[in-house]
């Protein structure tokens, strides 16, 4: 690790987004001017990373499904979990190559802010409710965070006032674009400043920033060899896969023992070789033998894990949970009145009916200035109650920034007499 260090250490501390960058003022740059005190001596990154800390959408995912649902092991990682390990790799290899940490911090703990809850089985449930309400083309996480962060998420200034994020371009662009499906041969950040509203699916543009794109590696590191351990420990492998994982490994580890693989060393050896191989010209980049060692372990977990016959009992339970919370709160739907009809219902389900009420509430134009004043809303209104596809939307919103348990709360509600 001396040698490396000496040799390649902070290759990239002219491209890491700081002051003088060329595109400096525009990665700090934010949708509205951001209140702040005298004495404030944060960096605007850093001021990122702790408006993302402190919000209830992140304090969430430490209910939400990474892969494995409804687990009774304390051990079985949670989405929270995962943030955090990504957040532990980027940090790494931005410190190392010369990179901002303050940034790759903030995109890593708020790239799945806007997950579904039942992780990525949730995800798709959700999108087809939007596509046969005809809502979206599609629902994918990542743009539903960035929506969730611009739009959704709010935190009280210092007076008082509930207020959307406003989180730095840089942070927002690094959210939008982070899929972690990395199956290129290197990453380089983009050079355009585009609107990310524009953005119609994932993959579909690099991030504005290396900080950004060592995120998205760095997802992928996180998340395949801590599936693989969580799958170990939940007897999810036969012995003949558990052969062909050892197959796959022995080349990183020079034996062929699974009890002596673990999580922590698959993303150690990632991470030395994607700093060894990685450069300005080249850009971020594993060996080939690491690459093609990185797509079989993906193509493995897919294959036996991801896909595995235990998780379909609840595949189609979270399906049903999902689509009856949507379908229920889909009756009430008359216009303004619809905050009548919720408040009605309250004494049958008061889970379901205050929280959505409250949802529509801060969030549509159904309540009036006197109410906003009261409750110190100036968040953004993004739903016209007298659309009935603006009401459709705001469930889907409403359902996908859900925990797991909070969702099955609502349907055990929902069925109880």
């Amino acid at each position: 690790m001396t040698q490396l260090k000496h040799s390649i250490e902070k290759t990239f501390k002219d491209y890491g987004m700081f002051k003088g960058h060329i595109k400096y003022k525009n990665a700090t740059s934010r949708l509205e001017d951001l209140y702040r005190k005298d004495e404030d001596i944060r960096h605007p990154y850093e001021r990122d990373y702790h408006r993302i800390l402190y919000s209830n959408a992140y304090r969430r995912l430490k209910h939400k499904t990474q892969v494995f649902f409804n687990t009774n092991n304390d051990h079985i990682c949670t989405r929270i979990e995962h943030v955090n390990h990504v957040s532990s790799v980027a940090e790494t290899i931005a410190e190392f190559l010369g990179l901002n940490p303050w940034l790759v911090r903030a995109i890593a703990v708020g790239h799945d802010l806007g997950h579904s809850p039942f992780g990525h089985t949730g995800e798709k449930i959700i999108s087809k409710i939007a596509r046969d309400n005809g809502l979206l083309k599609s629902f994918w996480h990542e743009k539903n965070s960035l929506r969730f962060i611009d739009k959704i998420e709010t935190m009280p200034d210092y007076e008082g006032y509930e207020r959307n994020l406003n989180l730095s371009y840089a942070v927002r662009d690094g959210i939008i674009c982070h899929c972690g499906e990395v199956d290129e041969e290197a990453l380089h950040p983009r050079d355009e400043f585009i609107d990310l509203e524009t953005i119609q699916s994932a993959n579909q543009y690099q991030s504005y920033t290396y900080e950004g794109c060592v995120v998205k590696i760095s997802d992928k590191i996180a998340y395949l060899g801590r599936d693989i351990e969580d799958a170990l420990s939940k007897r999810i492998l036969e012995e003949e896969q558990k052969l062909e994982l050892e197959e796959i490994v022995k080349d990183l580890f020079g034996h062929k023992k699974l009890k002596d693989i673990n999580t922590t060393s698959l993303v150690h050896l990632f991470i030395i070789d994607l700093c060894k191989n990685s450069n300005p010209k080249e850009g971020l980049r594993f060996s080939k033998e690491y690459f093609e060692i990185m797509k079989t372990i993906k193509k493995f977990n897919y294959q036996n894990i991801y896909s595995h016959p235990r998780l379909k009992t609840f595949e189609d339970y979270a399906g049903l949970i999902i689509n009856t919370i949507f379908n229920r709160l889909l009756q009430y739907y008359d216009g303004a009145n619809s905050i009548y009809k919720l408040q009605y219902d309250e004494k049958f389900y008061p889970l379901l009916c205050e929280h959505f009420k409250d949802w529509l509430l801060k969030y549509s134009n159904v309540s009036d200035a006197t109410y906003r004043e009261n409750k110190k809303f100036i968040n953004k209104i993004i739903y016209n109650i007298d659309e009935i596809n603006d009401y459709k939307m705001a469930i889907i919103d409403f359902i996908s920034g859900m925990t797991d348990s909070f969702s099955i709360k609502i349907f055990n509600e929902l069925i109880a007499f």
